[in-house]
């Protein structure tokens, strides 16, 4: 066990791998009466195709989103039922990259992560329970369709790549989901979910001691075979396509404009990234910046105008998006002021207010035990320590930002999906 204390940010962090590979974290809080268990697995909806044992296979879209649902099936448990009892209130969620399960109680924690660690090391699927499934995510998949604000979004990524699966809904299709059988729910729980693909972080006033021993009492004793992932070839830099549009019942065009970036490796580098593109946002389009003020009091935007910098497998790429009269020459207005920035530099008093917003945003961040496991996490699964970040902070400069801008967010690398009022 290893124990690692962050001055800056007031947190002591308890690290220890467990001789099946599970990577056990906790997060001391001896002052919260509240404690949080998060068990991620480095598997998501981008994970499609992927080798194990020496052998390819293909899976349908949707299967990892799909086979979140089904864990909380047990032959001689209903897992809700149980973290109830004990006042606990759980859930999940699947990513592009991950798939995690988690509890937040302030009582019988060691008993809720037992049910917790019981529920995702123990696969139980039937026919019957596999086509009930079907009908429940088809439904969640046709709400989605019907949605606008999610509709914008995933034509702008069919439009930004081509053959990477980030183009592919979590979700999957209609058409997909049913491919979906109890025996591919098995295959890809043997090839996933195994304790050298997991973390388990702990936040709150436990012992990581006490945590550890919980997590090898019932934790398969091996870590299980590694899993070499294929992503699809390196897409080009520029996108599938320039633009699509889709008529749906909005009352004003909506509009989501994507640009490529340049992909990072792993490691304290995506961190690295990860700010730089987040300060290049806000320099860019956040709601202090010059060209939001501009567009808002021109009338041009409104509120909703909004976007970040997001970093998939192999895929990295700014959006941003909103309510626009004129989504076009928003878009083109966002693209020249990023030339401009890049070219003449941003005002030093400028960046030093956006600078002091995201830092103190990060540091809000961690009152959240959630996005403490989140991030420590997705850390984890990218090869760094979240809780490094003061010090890369401090390692980014303005000429960065800049750099940023320059080198990404440009018409050669963009894509606009456009949402418009049916007539």
């Amino acid at each position: 066990m290893k124990m690692a204390e962050y001055p800056r940010l007031g947190e002591t962090v308890f690290r220890q791998t467990l001789s099946n590979g599970l990577e056990v974290v906790t997060v001391h809080k001896p002052f919260h009466a509240k404690s949080y268990a998060f068990l991620a697995v480095r598997y998501g909806g981008m994970d499609l195709r992927f080798q194990t044992e020496g052998r390819w296979r293909e899976t349908p879209a949707g299967i990892a989103h799909y086979l979140e649902h089904k864990m909380f099936d047990m032959a001689s448990e209903n897992v809700m039922q149980s973290f109830a009892r004990n006042g606990a209130s759980d859930n999940a969620f699947t990513s592009n990259a991950m798939t995690a399960y988690y509890f937040t109680s302030t009582a019988h924690f060691y008993e809720n992560l037992r049910i917790l660690l019981r529920f995702v090391s123990t696969p139980y699927f039937t026919q019957e329970s596999v086509d009930k499934e079907q009908g429940i995510i088809a439904q969640e998949i046709q709400e989605t369709e019907d949605d606008p604000d999610w509709r914008v979004y995933a034509n702008l990524m069919e439009r930004l790549y081509q053959d990477s699966p980030a183009r592919v809904p979590v979700v999957g299709s209609l058409e997909s989901i049913r491919q979906i059988t109890p025996q591919t729910l098995y295959d890809c729980h043997k090839a996933f979910y195994t304790p050298s693909n997991m973390i388990l972080v702990c936040v709150g006033n436990v012992d990581q001691a006490r945590v550890a021993e919980e997590a090898e009492a019932i934790l398969p004793r091996e870590g299980g075979p590694a899993v070499i992932r294929d992503y699809g070839r390196e897409d080009a830099a520029g996108p599938a396509g320039s633009e699509v549009s889709q008529a749906m019942e909005v009352s004003m065009p909506m509009f989501l404009a994507g640009y490529k970036c340049q992909a990072v490796d792993e490691g304290e580098g995506t961190l690295r990234q990860s700010i730089v593109g987040d300060l290049a946002c806000d320099a860019l389009f956040g709601d202090s910046s010059p060209l939001y003020t501009r567009l808002y009091e021109e009338g041009a935007v409104n509120s909703s105008l909004g976007g970040n910098f997001d970093m998939l497998p192999g895929a990295h790429y700014v959006y941003v998006g909103g309510d626009a009269k004129d989504p076009r020459r928003v878009f083109e207005e966002i693209t020249r002021q990023a030339r401009k920035l890049g070219e003449e530099g941003i005002g030093e008093d400028f960046y030093r207010q956006i600078r002091r917003a995201a830092y103190g945003g990060m540091l809000r961040s961690l009152n959240s035990f959630e996005n403490i496991a989140v991030s420590i996490a997705e850390a984890y699964f990218r090869g760094f320590d979240y809780f490094r970040f003061p010090e890369v902070f401090d390692a980014v400069g303005k000429a960065d930002v800049e750099a940023f801008l320059r080198e990404n967010i440009a018409p050669e690398k963009s894509a606009l999906s456009l949402i418009q009022p049916r007539e």
